[in-house]
């Protein structure tokens, strides 16, 4: 078995050449305000379909380029706008069904929440639980995607943290590091769980990340 020195051996390896978070790849600038956690909620609506990272990170992008980066914007867009944002980035697939889901999610959080998902956190009394169920009130935000927005907002809702949803133990297990996100945790800093997390993804997700971590840590 490993040891806990090769374990932080494995989990720096991770962190320095995969941990960039899914939000800072789609040119998100994550802080506790409104309209960057918007931008991670489209993001994590966008990553939970059954289609390649890379290709809803594209999306998000585009559509963040067409001026949708608030609910308000959002809903002030056309139906065919979000649809014409969404295939440039190349999200084909579910293009119209999303483009519903992002009008009508963005209407609802105007509605029951100003657009400021700080409220949901707040009426959930910062419970992980409680917001998981909040967010999956949002159309469009199904299980998977709460457990990858609670994920990626870690580092600036730290209550949260260590958040690890059952994705990040995948790629934890396929690295030999152990499964229980305490003693993932301690594997790396207070300020890297969320980067740490997304690592972990990509290692449950990419083979190639797993034998370039696992190599390099070996050497």
């Amino acid at each position: 078995m490993t040891g806990n020195g090769g374990q932080r051996a494995i989990a720096r390896r991770l962190l320095d050449r995969h941990g960039t978070t899914y939000a800072a790849q789609a040119g998100i600038r994550l802080g506790n305000t409104p309209q960057p956690l918007y931008q991670v909620l489209v993001l994590a609506g966008l990553l939970s379909a059954r289609i390649r990272a890379s290709v809803a990170v594209a999306a998000a992008r585009a559509l963040f380029d067409a001026g949708m980066r608030t609910p308000r914007r959002m809903t002030e867009a056309s139906w065919q706008q979000r649809v014409d944002a969404l295939g440039e980035g190349g999200y084909r697939r579910y293009d119209e069904r999303t483009a519903t889901q992002l009008g009508d999610g963005a209407r609802l959080l105007l509605d029951h929440y100003d657009g400021d998902l700080r409220r949901m956190r707040d009426a959930a009394g910062g419970d992980a639980a409680a917001l998981r169920a909040a967010l999956r009130e949002v159309p469009g935000i199904g299980p998977a995607g709460a457990h990858i927005f609670l994920r990626e907002v870690q580092g600036v809702w730290t209550e949260l943290a260590p958040y690890l949803d059952a994705k990040a133990v995948q790629g934890a297990e396929r690295l030999g590091l152990p499964t229980a996100a305490g003693q993932l945790a301690r594997l790396v800093g207070e300020d890297d769980q969320a980067a740490f997390a997304s690592g972990l993804v990509r290692a449950a997700l990419e083979r190639s990340v797993v034998d370039d971590v696992l190599e390099v840590a070996h050497a």
